[in-house]
Parts: structure tokens; sequence; C-alpha cells
């Protein structure tokens, strides 16, 4: 994504210097300085903050990745006050839910998807704590705390898996790889003596800003390809409790 359009952009002034003299080239220098500098600042705006938004909802998924890690454990902590053997099958639904959440959500939430599986070993977790029937006040409370937890853990969840199909919508993709090929050919109407100079400036060029959208691509989707917010929080709830 960097390296092809780089090249390409790199090659261009040789073409263009081909097909026109640099006398002709070098009469666009001053009025399109001024014009390419508009330009410029223009997509650099537009590109930074497509890379805010999509850092904004990456770092937001992590944060309810750890929320609903963090639910999970307090589930596990309050699940022995309630009374047996209430007790014993939500901690043995919530082992199943996270088990079916690492296995099934993960690989659906790459495709922009949830898992249906996951779904229903959720609606498990519910059944087994509203079939507790607390004793004393002390089970109450806890079991109140117990239904709040997991209504924590049900918001993180649906956060993730609308996060999951990715931030940036078609419009946006198309003024954005319509800006960088508009800015980069926007170069093409200098002319300087050393060819040489110029296709490495253009190069530069080519590379920061398809650089930038290399980091919205790899970002964009905050549950899929080499860049992406693991379920590592939950497997360590799973490995340290759910036993």
């Amino acid at each position: 994504m960097v390296l092809v359009p780089t090249a390409l952009a790199m090659s261009a002034p040789f073409v263009i210097r081909r097909a026109m003299t640099l006398e002709a080239l070098e009469t666009n220098n001053e009025v399109a300085g001024f014009k390419f500098a508009v330009v410029g600042v223009l997509y650099a705006v537009l590109l930074a903050f497509a890379v805010i938004v999509v850092w904004e909802r990456f770092s937001d998924s992590e944060s309810q990745v750890a929320q609903e890690a963090g639910a999970s454990a307090t589930i596990y902590r309050l699940a022995g006050s309630i009374g047996d053997p209430a007790s014993g099958a939500l901690r043995q639904s919530l082992t199943t839910y996270l088990t079916v959440a690492i296995d099934k959500d993960w690989p659906a939430m790459a495709e922009g998807q949830g898992s249906p599986e996951a779904t229903k070993a959720l609606d498990d977790v519910y059944g087994a704590a509203l079939q507790a029937t607390p004793t004393d006040d002390r089970a109450r409370v806890v079991l109140s705390e117990v239904l709040h937890q997991l209504d924590l853990l049900t918001q993180a969840r649906r956060a993730r898996l609308v996060a999951s199909p990715g931030a940036v919508p078609s419009v946006l993709w198309l003024v954005l790889i319509g800006g960088a090929v508009l800015t980069v050919g926007f170069t093409f109407f200098f002319g300087t003596q050393n060819l040489r100079a110029q296709s490495m400036m253009t190069g530069i060029v080519a590379v920061l800003i398809f650089s930038g959208l290399l980091v919205i691509v790899s970002i964009d989707h905050p549950f899929a390809g080499s860049v992406r917010v693991t379920p590592e929080a939950l497997t360590a709830v799973l490995e340290d409790l759910g036993k």
C-alpha cells in the first residue's frame, strides 16, 4: 500500500519530463507552490482527522474488552456469596461464555459480525443469575451487584460488536484515496533542474500520505488484521478464575 504508489509517484516525473520541457514546468513553480500549500494543508487536516477517529475507536475497543474482563472477574468472585447451587451454575455458565467469546466471537468480529453461540452463552449466564434465590439481605445485595456487573459485561460486548465493522464510511474512504492521488499528482506540475531530486521529493510526499492511509487501514477494524485487539484480558480471567 505504501511502496507501490510511491514507486509510481517517483516514476511519474521522468515520464512527464519526456512529454514536457523543463521551461514549461518551471513557469508553474511560483503559482503552483502557493496552491500546493493550500492543497497539502487541507488534505493533512482530513488525514489527521481520520487517523484520530480510528485511533480513538481502537483505544475504546481495548477499554471495552478490559471492562468486560473486569466485570467477569467480579462476577466470579461474588458468585460464591449468593448460595449454592446457583453459585456453581453461574460460574460454570460464565466460564462457558468466556470460552465461546474467545473461540467464536473474535473470529466472527474479524468479519465484522458477532457470534450467535456467544449470544446464547450470555443468555445462559443471565438465566443462571436469575435462578438464584437469595436467603438473606446480604445475598440479595450481592445478587444485585452481580446483575449490575452482568449488565456492564453485556454493554462492553455490544460496544465491541458495534466497533468491529470499522469506523470509516465509504464516502470518507473515497475522499481520502482521491485526495491522496490529487495531492501527490499536484507535485507533477513542478519542474526542477535536478530531476532525481524532484523524484525523491515526490516520493517523500507519497510515503507520508500513504503511510497515513496505511495506519487508518490497519486499525480501522480493531478486531481484524495484524494490528488488532486480542482477547488476552478475557483469557487471563478464564485462566485465573474459570477453573
